[in-house]
Order: C-alpha cells, then structure tokens, then sequence
C-alpha cells in the first residue's frame, strides 16, 4: 500500500469513475484500474462494484475510503508542519460549503483575509446540500466545512445566526402581515427545492399539521424567485441564501421565528493541519454573528 494507491482510491471514490480520476490524477485509466487492483489485493476486500462506466464503492469499500482518507490528510498535514518549521506556509486546504449562505456570505471575507495572509496555501472548495457536506467531513474527504448546529459529531466555531422566511409575490394578501404562520400555507401553492433548510421547513408546517400543495420542485434559487415574483406560488427559504427581494417579492418573518447557527466544523480540531488551524484561527478573531436585516424592508 502507497500514498499514491491511496490517492487514486480517494479519488475514484470521488469521481465515480475510471477515466474521469484518470484525468483528474493526470494519468492513464489502466494506471487508476491497476492500483485499485493491487489495494483489492493486498486488503483481500472489493473496493467498487462496476457499473458499466460507472464505479461505486462497496460497504467495505467506503468503510476504508474512511481510512484511506484520514491516513492521506495526516500525510499532508505532516507535510505542512515540516515547512511550517522552515517557515514557509504551503500544502492544500479542503473545504466544504452548503449552498449560498455559506459560499455567499461567509466565504468570501474569510477568503480574503486568508490568502491574503497565506498566499501560497490552495484553497479548494466544494459546495453540496448540508447532508452531503457533514457525509464527507465524516468521510475526511474535507477537513473542514459548513454546519448547521446543534451536531455533537464535530467540534464547531460558531459563525453566523440566520432564519427561515416566507418568500411571497409582493401582491398576495400574506405579503400585509408582519409575520407568517405555518398554517398560512396550508393548502396554496408551494415551491419545494432541494436545499439543506428543506427538513427545518418541513419541520416548521408539520408542527402546526400545515400541507401546502407542492407544486413545482427547483434546483434553482433563479427560478423559485422568478415564480414567486409572478404570482404562481410562494415558498420558505434561509434568509441568508436569499438576494435582496427583487421586484415583485416580498420576505416576511415567520411566527414562531425558526432561526439556525451556522457553524465552521471539522472532526478534530486539535488534529487539524497547520492550513485549516491558521484558518480557524483567522475565522475565530474574523467572526461576528450575522444577523439578517429587518425582512420587511
């Protein structure tokens, strides 16, 4: 077993396919399929099942893609402390972001100040629903990344308070309340997505036994606003995701509020390399809460 065999199993696991890790690792595809082999081999375990094109890890396979990935931030973290000693700041940092709220509102000022500190450290960032985002912090694919707490598998550096709001056509009758009840929604048309605050919303209307009629599923903040803006349907999302309201939408508050604390979580902060550490360092002195403005105006 090498670093580099460990590598092309990360990476497959991440890509989910043969030529594809070829191309990211800059290497043929029969080099990915031959260490894979010899890991199969030696760990006398199958890794992925073959799908056609397509690979997807075993059980087994994803518990040592665990493994398999600790083992690799530890090396580079190793790496890191080495030319820590020579002075020098280098390596790669990991990061996972959830949507808007964290890759809108927060990245982008701690950014700033990191690179602007660490100039040589490579930052890369992946953005995906909060499930996923807490999947690879536990899978090491990350070492640190955007969450909502409370989450008692993570130490957490709490960073911003945020909340769900109505997102209503400006010209509906709700749009004159002060604020929204769960029951408000019961029975209009609703605009469901697949962003992580969807169990918090659900959460909100089951409370109160409220069941909007889901008619339109987006991906696309874009297009949620667009329907929203004429007339078609209303919704509830995170404030802090949202754009000011564009014409012909209106954010109101909900009754009883739902707020959510966002948080920069890794496994272990004590085990952290020298990149993440300067960055939740740099994110400790850097943070205030983040308190959305008055929904109304």
């Amino acid at each position: 077993m090498t670093f580099a065999q460990l590598e092309i199993f990360s990476m497959l696991a991440r890509m989910g396919s043969f030529s594809r890790a070829a191309a990211a690792l800059g290497i043929t595809q029969s080099g990915v399929s031959h260490a894979i082999k010899q890991l199969e081999t030696e760990w006398g375990a199958s890794l992925f099942d073959r799908d056609g094109v397509a690979a997807n890890l075993t059980k087994v396979g994803a518990r040592l893609l665990t493994r398999a990935n600790d083992i690799l931030q530890q090396k580079d973290a190793l790496q890191q402390e080495a030319l820590a000693e020579r002075g020098i700041a280098r390596g790669t940092l990991r990061i996972a972001s959830f949507g808007a709220t964290s890759s809108l509102q927060l990245l982008p000022g701690l950014m700033a100040r990191y690179q602007q500190a660490h100039p040589f450290v490579e930052v890369q960032i992946e953005e995906a629903q909060d499930s996923v985002v807490v999947q690879w912090l536990l899978e090491r694919r990350v070492e640190l990344g955007f969450v909502v707490l409370p989450d008692e598998r993570f130490d957490t550096l709490p960073l911003a308070e945020d909340e769900l709001v109505a997102v209503l056509p400006a010209t509906h009758a709700l749009a004159r309340k002060a604020a929204i009840s769960a029951m408000d929604f019961h029975g209009l048309p609703f605009i469901r997505t697949s962003a992580g605050s969807g169990p918090y919303i659900d959460a909100f209307l089951a409370g109160e036994g409220a069941v909007p009629r889901t008619l339109f599923r987006f991906e696309q903040l874009s297009s949620m606003m667009g329907f929203v803006a004429q007339g078609n349907a209303v919704t509830i999302a995170a404030r802090l995701a949202l754009p000011e309201a564009p014409d012909g939408v209106a954010y109101r508050s909900l009754e009883p509020p739902r707020r959510r604390e966002i948080a920069l979580a890794a496994l272990h902060f004590d085990r952290l390399s020298p990149a993440a550490r300067a960055f939740i360092d740099l994110a400790r002195k850097a943070r205030k809460l983040v308190v959305p403005e008055n929904i109304r105006s």
